[in-house]
């Protein structure tokens, strides 16, 4: 039977940095490894975060600003990934890294990032919009809870697991028979424990959390799921920025639209917002989204 508990899921958030708390092996070069969760790859997000630990562990006194990505091959689940950080630029200002993840000794993954001295300047955002407040949503275990009686086994302990981060969605679609929406969501998260005021920290957690509904939005018109068996769906790409310092254990508003869906990609942008309003990260991905039957819409 799978613990549902608080406990459980607090528990699962002590799994998570313990996922993102990189084992060093030489001076640029690191290893991961992944949750035993019987999935059939490696988890976009948990590459993200934990490359961009990788290129942390190679700077000081410097917060990333931003961060762009390229999935090349699925992840194994099964075999620790290697992490090899190339040390680009040290500047009086920003400094770059570059992070390969090898798999059997080909590449998985590549990343780059930019780090910045902490400096003021100009400010301005968008607003953010308009929407509930998480403790008048149901959460994202709730909704699936609600079909599990009609989910094949695997997917439905799958879907029972505890996880370390909260989803409550805003405009959740049917998860077994979606209708066409517009390709716009919104979705509340946060860690579901503390984690401390580590700028780096929080950033990793919110890089990994940032791929868990974003490739959704561009397949919300089309009146498909993943369930059916009949979506192929892949991260392709993946960009990130930061801001603003934020704590991903308190609630972040992921407010998340697709533009464009052609040749078998769709494009998704996000942006994360604290709940006073403040613009603390915005993200862009382009994703794999081939169907292999009718879709509705």
């Amino acid at each position: 039977m799978t613990d549902n508990s608080p406990e459980a899921d607090q528990s699962a958030v002590e799994d998570l940095i313990e996922l993102l708390d990189l084992e060093r092996i030489e001076m640029n070069l690191f290893r991961g490894h992944s949750p035993d969760v019987s999935w059939q790859r490696v988890f976009g997000g948990q590459v993200i975060g934990q490359a961009l630990v990788a290129a942390y562990r190679t700077v000081e006194e410097r917060v990333c600003h931003s961060l762009h990505a390229y999935f090349i091959r699925p992840g194994d689940p099964k075999v620790p990934i290697v992490y090899e950080v190339d040390r680009a630029r040290d500047g009086k200002s920003f400094t770059t890294r570059r992070v390969v993840a090898i798999q059997h000794g080909k590449q998985i993954f590549n990343l780059a990032a930019s780090f910045q001295t902490p400096e003021t300047g100009f400010e301005h955002q968008s607003t953010m919009p308009d929407v509930p407040q998480p403790e008048d949503l149901p959460n994202e275990r709730e909704l699936r809870k609600a079909i599990e009686s009609r989910l094949p086994p695997e997917i439905a302990k799958h879907f029972a697991r505890p996880r370390p981060i909260e989803i409550r969605p805003v405009n959740p679609q049917d998860y077994i028979d979606p209708a066409p929406m517009e390709p716009f969501q919104h979705v509340w998260f946060r860690a579901r424990k503390s984690v401390g005021d580590d700028i780096a920290l929080n950033q990793c957690i919110a890089a990994y959390a940032s791929d868990m509904t974003l490739l959704d939005t561009c397949i919300r018109p089309h009146g498909v799921s993943w369930l059916s068996g009949k979506l192929q769906s892949a991260s392709l790409d993946h960009a990130m920025w930061f801001h603003a310092p934020f704590r991903s254990d308190e609630w972040l508003l992921y407010t998340q639209d697709s533009p464009s869906a052609s040749g078998a990609r769709g494009f998704n942008r996000g942006s994360l917002y604290t709940r006073d309003g403040k613009l603390v990260a915005s993200v862009a991905q382009e994703g794999l989204i081939r169907y292999h039957g009718k879709p509705k819409g």
